[in-house]
């Protein structure tokens, strides 16, 4: 499981706007990405737009923000479009990068266990490092604490 302190594992992921986003070639600023389990579904909806929300104030402090699930990147446009989102999703759809990321977990819903995204957040320094990590998040006020923890960043 990946702690913080560790060097974040580099990816390469197509974005919903098509193009490719490349974690090594983001280095010198902050990077917060965010995994979630599904497009338009009510929790993952929420995040986004909490995220979306608060983009400007990312931005001012110098971060950005990109959404990591298993969906497509047609399923990624549609779910950007519908809810004017606009933080870039990104689309593992064969689940390599959240397994590098530990949150490609078993889980379980009303006895039946079955194999899903586990929301978390990672926070990535400028040198990319893990400078902090969610795991198991509860979307109310979590996109406010990742803003505080990068705005903390530059204290």
């Amino acid at each position: 499981m990946l702690e913080e302190g560790a060097k974040a594992p580099d990816f390469k992921l197509p974005a919903d706007d098509g193009s490719e986003v490349k974690l090594s070639k983001l280095k010198g600023q902050p990077i917060v990405i965010y995994f979630y389990p599904k497009d338009d579904t009510s929790g993952c909806t929420r995040e986004a737009k909490d995220f979306s929300d608060l983009a400007p104030a990312f931005t001012k402090a110098g971060a950005a923000v990109y959404g990591i699930s298993p969906d497509s990147v047609k399923s990624h446009d549609k779910f950007r479009c519908k809810h004017d989102l606009t933080v870039r999703l990104l689309s593992d759809e064969e689940k390599e990068v959240a397994t590098a990321y530990g949150v490609w977990v078993e889980k379980s819903m009303y006895g039946k266990k079955y194999m899903g995204v586990e929301r978390s957040t990672f926070l990535i320094d400028a040198k990319g490092k893990l400078a902090k990590v969610w795991r198991k998040v509860s979307v109310p006020g979590h996109a406010e604490e990742v803003l505080a923890a990068v705005k903390a960043l530059k204290t």
